[in-house]
């Protein structure tokens, strides 16, 4: 089964597939060229992962540079 590139999947998703990456390099059990492709793979993940915060900071940096002042949450009792 084709695995999906690490930029159409979300940042959730390449932390998970990244955990699992890293667990079976720790263990030791692959081949070679095995170990190389995963070792791969998580580097394509992490900078993903990576670039997917950095925009996500980014978004959150001009949200309050804009001067957007977020009000805070009123909760009404129920009567």
């Amino acid at each position: 089964m084709a695995k999906k590139q690490p930029e159409n999947m979300t940042f959730e998703e390449n932390l998970k597939e990244l955990e699992a990456v890293v667990t079976q390099l720790e263990q030791g059990e692959l081949s070679l060229d095995e170990a190389l492709k995963q070792f791969e793979r998580g580097v394509a993940l992490s900078r993903e992962s990576e670039h997917k915060l950095k925009a996500a900071e980014q978004k959150v940096q001009m949200l309050l540079a804009d001067g957007q002042t977020l009000a805070p949450f009123e909760h009404e009792p129920d009567v």
